[in-house]
């Protein structure tokens, strides 16, 4: 996550809430986006679902998917690391996670 600010509310961007049940698709990472991304889309879900995805894959295999979220933004497994490493990441049987 960088320390831009993001665009709503001018705080950092790792500080901000974050919409853990907005829509989000799951892809290989190489498919590239485009026009025809929607058809290239491996699973569909919450963005704490597929974070929770990607996150049960051996190790090795992780950096093979990205995750388009709703608004058109997509994390890399970088991204989708530091997400699940966060103090607020939902636990699995809380509700809504």
């Amino acid at each position: 996550m960088s320390s831009s600010p993001t665009t709503f509310r001018g705080e950092p961007a790792d500080k901000a809430p974050v919409e853990w049940d907005d829509r989000a698709e799951l892809h290989r990472s190489e498919d590239g986006g485009g026009v025809f991304t929607r058809f290239k889309t491996v699973r569909r879900g919450s963005l704490v679902e597929l974070i929770r995805f990607v996150m049960h894959l051996p190790e090795g295999d992780q950096h093979r998917y990205a995750i388009e979220k709703e608004g058109d933004h997509r994390l890399s497994i970088g991204e989708i690391r530091t997400l699940a490493a966060r103090p607020d990441f939902p636990a699995a049987d809380a509700p809504g996670g």
